[in-house]
């Protein structure tokens, strides 16, 4: 099975429990970080899914990078390679298909409540309302051919699917050791940041443990519905009149 690729931007900003999901299911993966190489690859092909985490950085700025990871998102549509987004990914999926990525009307930092529309609970399994945890001040357009997937009430699309892409304004990949490690790198930003969606430290740490708990059933239910789309090898046996070989062929095959 071709490895997943995780393009990581920030210290902080790390695959969490996606990277203990792949592990616990044996999904190859491999970990690219494009802000500090100033690359990224442009060859999905290569890959049996691509994951982009957040980053501190905005998708409009015109970085070298940034336009890899644009290219290698369309090239990832184009050979229908699924793609998972989350935060400045989500933004970073948004803007390969075309959509505009811009200012949204208020910072939207700390955990907020969300709603998931009817074709994100059946696509997904998920309830319809959830608490996930968010650090951005962009947000994107629906792409043309997307559907909404989840709703805030200070940011109107927090997620949106088209085939096999997944994205998701907000982050629930997080652990309690990453949140307190964001929380202390980003003190000065929580103080400067203002707005009816903005939570300081103190509140976001607050209760974070049974928070963290409950988005991880969340992400844990999420995360399988993606990769249960993967291809994957699949193994036939083929007999002969006499002994029995084995052979490999590589066909297109929902993970389980």
């Amino acid at each position: 099975m071709r490895p997943i690729a995780i393009l990581q931007h920030e210290s902080t900003q790390g695959p969490g429990v996606l990277r203990d999901h792949l592990d616990e299911n044996g999904i190859p993966y491999r970990l690219i970080s494009p802000a500090s190489d100033g690359k990224a690859p442009v060859d999905a092909s290569k890959f049996g899914g691509i994951v982009v985490l957040g980053s501190d950085h905005c998708v409009n700025e015109t970085l070298p990078w940034i336009e890899d990871e644009r290219t290698l998102l369309q090239d990832a549509i184009r050979r229908d390679v699924p793609v998972l987004g989350h935060c400045f990914g989500a933004q970073m999926l948004a803007r390969a298909m075309g959509a505009k990525v811009s200012r949204n009307i208020c910072p939207n930092i700390g955990w907020s409540q969300i709603w998931i529309t009817p074709h994100a609970q059946q696509l997904m399994g998920l309830p319809r309302q959830a608490t996930i945890f968010n650090w951005h001040y962009d947000t994107f357009e629906i792409p043309v051919g997307a559907v909404r997937t989840m709703y805030g009430s200070h940011c109107l699309n927090k997620g949106f699917s088209r085939g096999r892409h997944w994205a998701f304004q907000g982050h629930l990949e997080v652990t309690e050791e990453s949140i307190r490690n964001w929380c202390a790198a980003g003190r000065a930003e929580l103080l400067r940041a203002h707005g009816p969606a903005v939570q300081g430290e103190t509140q976001i740490l607050k209760e974070l443990h049974d928070r963290i708990e409950a988005l991880h059933v969340i992400a844990d239910q999420t995360y399988r519905a993606w990769t249960c789309q993967l291809d994957r090898p699949a193994f036939v046996a083929l007999g002969s009149a006499s002994s029995y070989a084995r052979t490999t062929i590589i066909r297109s095959a929902g993970l389980r």
